[in-house]
């Protein structure tokens, strides 16, 4: 089945860098699980509140430049925050970002520097973030959510 992006995630994507744009919009061509954009640009009010609250973990964040969006997966029109569906929403981010030739970073496999040059599946990406965090004594910070651009000059 094909998805396509509503106008409204259309809209959260203004302002966010066009190459990131791009990716997104063949990332939901590609997926087989529908999606939409929570979040593009943050203003530091935005992000400050996340920031105080613990779902971001810098006040430095990624979407304060248009540098990152957040995703939220959809079954039908229910949001899905099950982490599968995010593996399979990244492995299409992934492709997308491979064939657009533009970096990517996620944020349920932080250890991976980037999510293209990463041979396996999101989902292998995302464990082996977790067992590398655990194995420091360390509780990971899964925000499978989130893609970010990387090597941005």
């Amino acid at each position: 089945m094909a998805f396509k992006l509503s106008k409204r995630s259309l809209g959260r994507l203004e302002g966010v860098k066009p190459e990131l744009v791009e990716v997104v919009k063949r990332a939901i061509e590609l997926t087989t699980i529908d999606f939409g954009v929570t979040e593009g640009v943050r203003t530091e009010k935005r992000q400050k509140e996340l920031f105080d609250k613990g779902a971001s973990k810098t006040m430095n964040s990624k979407h304060l430049g248009g540098n990152a969006v957040d995703l939220v997966a959809y079954i039908g029109s229910k949001v899905c925050w099950e982490l599968d569906m995010y593996d399979n929403l990244a492995d299409a981010m992934k492709q997308s970002a491979i064939e657009k030739g533009v970096r990517i970073k996620w944020g349920a496999a932080w250890s991976v520097d980037c999510l293209n040059d990463w041979n396996e599946t999101a989902e292998d990406a995302m464990n082996a973030y977790v067992d590398l965090r655990r194995s420091q004594g360390r509780r990971p910070f899964i925000d499978a959510p989130h893609f970010e651009l990387i090597d941005i000059t």
